[in-house]
């Protein structure tokens, strides 16, 4: 039932996908299936790492039809000077995260870390609709035993008080703080002309903060609505703007997506190296690093924004190798910094958009300030090195609220406890009660306004 049941929730979007997943469905519990058998034949045709290798391959293709034809498409068409039609490919909810989450199964299958024989239960591990759209990627043995433990089939109430609460912080998260980032972001990148200095910080900025209370309100959603079914998702973020460095960050946002570049990226590629010396295993990171970019989106801009966090991590690895401190604070400024700025390329919808926020962030189209600022003795002063005045946030549709709104996320995503931090410590009271319902129904009566996760995209 509870397979029917996810199935029906991805299929409400579009039924037209749900043979797609179907299909993706039972083709990697075959080739799970062949894993499993192979030691139990006596005459063996092919090697159980042809299996795999056969199984990952038509998953990559699988995913690279829909994510990255058109992409290849166009670049052939640039280079070669040939026109090419796009082929316009709608890409299906949720197929980066059940793609990856099968490769996982099938390698898993290979280490002989999993032995699952039932369809409708491999079944209900791919399509267990609060991860299904958007992570976090799950592991097959953490999961199974869950669905099938008896007590778990008993509502347990405190799960379910905790659940709601997770289920609401996230939900608070999204509808509340992300979209209202979500205006500033999307005037400034897709929509204004050009950006003055201020007006390129905040875009940049908004995005920022629109991106993490997004991904990681879905997160706490997903991790929510497990909890109200006694099942315990993978926690996908750990407060990843307090991180002091690019590694520390990495450990704390998407972690879910960070073991499986660790564990199914950087160690194979380890391994392939006959003798592993340091600069080998920064090779490898870096080339992990440039693969999440790609795995990501289909765009140069994702290209660039893996290859400057895999080179990121090399200087971040290489300066702890050297063993040379930064203070805390400097070291939570160039990070958040790094992050703020790669995050710019993770955004832009191509390298011509990317370009003319970073030309407002340098100053390349002046500086303003708020007309009010000009009658001041002290910064009317700054007129004579170029300063102007005047509306200094119209090309964003920005106001006294938009630097108070990200002064407020920033206090909130440094200094505050995080949503499982939150819940962790909470105890079902009338104090926490009477918190929840201002929360939800302040939330609930914003639902009436255009809404979408930004990472049901990637």
């Amino acid at each position: 039932m509870d397979t029917f049941a996810s199935l029906f929730f991805y299929g409400w979007w579009d039924i037209k996908y749900v043979p797609l997943i179907l299909g993706s469905i039972l083709f990697n519990y075959t080739i799970g299936g062949l894993m499993l058998a192979y030691d139990e034949q006596k005459k063996k045709l092919v090697s159980k790492h042809i299996i795999l290798a056969f199984g990952i391959g038509v998953n990559l293709l699988f995913l690279g039809w829909f994510k990255y034809t058109d992409f290849l498409i166009s670049n052939i068409n640039l280079l070669t000077g040939t026109n090419i039609t796009l082929l316009k490919l709608v890409l299906p909810l949720g197929i980066s995260f059940f793609t990856i989450t099968q490769i996982v199964f099938l390698v898993d299958v290979y280490e002989g870390l999993v032995e699952e024989r039932k369809l409708l239960n491999y079944a209900l591990f791919v399509t267990f609709f609060p991860h299904l759209l958007a992570g976090p990627i799950l592991h097959h043995k953490e999961m199974m035993p869950q669905f099938d433990h008896l007590r778990n089939k008993v509502v347990n109430y405190k799960n379910l008080y905790l659940g709601l609460c997770l289920f609401f912080i996230g939900l608070f998260k999204k509808v509340i703080l992300a979209d209202t980032f979500a205006v500033w972001s999307t005037t400034g990148f897709d929509q204004a002309p050009s950006l003055n200095f201020f007006e390129a910080w905040f875009t940049s900025l908004s995005y920022t903060f629109q991106l993490y209370f997004d991904f990681s309100g879905y997160s706490d959603m997903a991790v929510g609505i497990g909890l109200m079914f006694n099942i315990r998702l993978p926690i996908n973020f750990n407060s990843p703007y307090k991180a002091t460095s690019i590694i520390d960050f990495w450990r704390r946002w998407h972690m879910t997506l960070s073991n499986f570049i660790t564990t199914y990226l950087y160690t194979p590629i380890v391994r392939w190296f006959n003798k592993v010396t340091f600069a080998k295993s920064m090779v490898a990171i870096f080339v992990a690093m440039f693969i999440s970019g790609v795995w990501h989106g289909a765009g140069w801009t994702f290209v660039i924004w893996g290859t400057l966090h895999g080179a990121a991590l090399v200087v971040n690895h290489w300066w702890r190798k050297l063993k040379i401190k930064i203070p805390a604070f400097p070291a939570w400024l160039i990070t958040f910094a790094f992050i703020n700025i790669s995050f710019v390329f993770f955004r832009a919808k191509d390298l011509q958009a990317a370009a003319k926020v970073f030309k407002g962030m340098f100053g390349l189209n002046g500086v303003m300030l708020h007309t009010s600022m000009g009658r001041s003795e002290i910064f009317g002063k700054l007129s004579a090195f170029g300063v102007t005045y005047g509306k200094w946030l119209a090309n964003i549709g920005g106001s006294d609220k938009t630097y108070i709104s990200i002064l407020a996320g920033l206090l909130i995503a440094t200094l505050m406890k995080n949503s499982n931090e939150i819940v962790d410590s909470l105890k079902p009271d009338w104090k926490s009660l009477a918190v929840l319902i201002i929360i939800s129904c302040w939330t609930i009566m914003q639902l009436g306004k255009v809404s979408e996760f930004l990472y049901f995209q990637f």
